[in-house]
């Protein structure tokens, strides 16, 4: 998970990652090897033939090992049972009129395999789906906003890898001070440094500590909360819990959890711990002091599919809608836009159903 992988389909992979020691391996073509190593990732120049059968030996154990820690997509939901949560909403008003919603989906290079951390496809996904909603005006940002970009935006929704620098910082609290509202996504809540201050605009930071890939229960304490309603108290999905959490708890409002052993994530694999278990946040909603924003995080979104399971849209569409200060509600009609359904073939084409498990 954090290594930072190369974009090539060309190549079989191995990847290695200095400060924490972890290997990643890119199924790919095997006719072909590239050998990367560094304090992110850079070629290694030089494999000498007593050390080219050795790593093969190594990328066939640990090709074994990825596929045996493969996830599987969940199955698909509902028809009736997305539509049982739907028809709880109030319903809108028709003669009321609409304001004109501006939404900027900034985005970043894609840093995993197939079907993981997809921020560019789903930048284009989501700017057509939210283009569908009536008085929805969308601009996208690659990899992080110009000045101008900001002009007149009233949620901005981040979905990449970066830094959280202090130029970056200071152009969200200018944002938060004018009440424009904020979500991120997956590791979107990752931070390189200066967590406190990155948590006193979002709520909380995660330092690229612990985390597990697979499947998730996920559990609402506060089903009474509006972007909740009409929920299953209890979810099921495969995805990506992170922990801990940098930040004071008690500012945030946390909308769903997930009970984890935490000493036993996928980076304690080599060396788990005992089986002591704490529940994590996994969605939360902020308000940060001083200012009129909003901030809705969701630490979900690891694989292409969770972005096609209609309960997640729901939360996303209705944090989206919460955080910029609008019924959360108004959305709601997207959560169906072109997902897959129980029993009900694809309108176009699903996500991957299978994809290896990074280390």
């Amino acid at each position: 998970m954090r290594c930072a992988p190369g974009q090539s389909t060309e190549y079989f992979g191995i990847y290695f990652s200095r400060p924490v020691g972890r290997i990643t391996i890119k199924p790919m073509n095997t006719a072909k090897l590239r050998l990367h190593y560094s304090r992110s990732v850079q070629p290694l120049k030089r494999a000498t033939r007593k050390t080219i059968p050795l790593l093969a030996l190594l990328a066939v154990t640990l090709i074994a090992e990825v596929r045996a820690g493969a996830a599987e997509a969940p199955p698909p939901r509902s028809r009736a049972e997305v539509e049982a949560v739907l028809a709880q909403a109030p319903r809108p008003d028709a003669t009321a009129p609409l304001r004109q919603l501006n939404v900027l989906l900034v985005a970043g290079p894609k840093d995993h395999g197939p079907g993981e951390h997809d921020y560019p496809a789903r930048q284009r996904q989501w700017a057509a789906l939210l283009a569908k909603a009536p008085g929805v005006r969308v601009s996208t940002a690659f990899p992080w906003p110009e000045p101008e970009q900001w002009e007149g935006v009233d949620l901005a929704v981040f979905y990449l890898k970066t830094r959280w620098d202090a130029q970056q910082l200071a152009e969200i609290q200018r944002f938060q001070a004018r009440g424009g509202g904020v979500v991120t996504i997956h590791w979107a809540i990752g931070c390189d440094q200066d967590w406190e201050n990155h948590a006193r605009h979002f709520g909380l930071s995660y330092k690229a500590a612990s985390y597990r890939h697979g499947a998730t229960e996920l559990r609402l304490p506060r089903p009474d909360h509006p972007v909740l309603l009409g929920l299953p108290g209890t979810m099921h999905f495969v995805d990506e819990p992170y922990w801990p959490f940098i930040g004071d708890h008690s500012k945030i409002t946390v909308l769903a959890t997930s009970d984890e052993k935490i000493y036993q994530g996928d980076d304690r694999r080599r060396n788990p711990g005992d089986d002591t278990v704490e529940t994590v946040p996994v969605f939360w909603t902020y308000e940060p002091p001083g200012t009129d924003a909003r901030v809705f995080v969701s630490i979900f979104g690891h694989y292409s599919w969770t972005f096609d399971d209609p309960f997640f849209r729901l939360m996303l569409l209705r944090g989206m809608c919460w955080a910029a200060k609008e019924t959360p509600y108004r959305l709601d009609q997207l959560a169906l836009e072109g997902v897959k359904l129980a029993g009900i073939p694809s309108p176009g084409g699903s996500s991957t159903n299978r994809t290896s498990t990074p280390r």
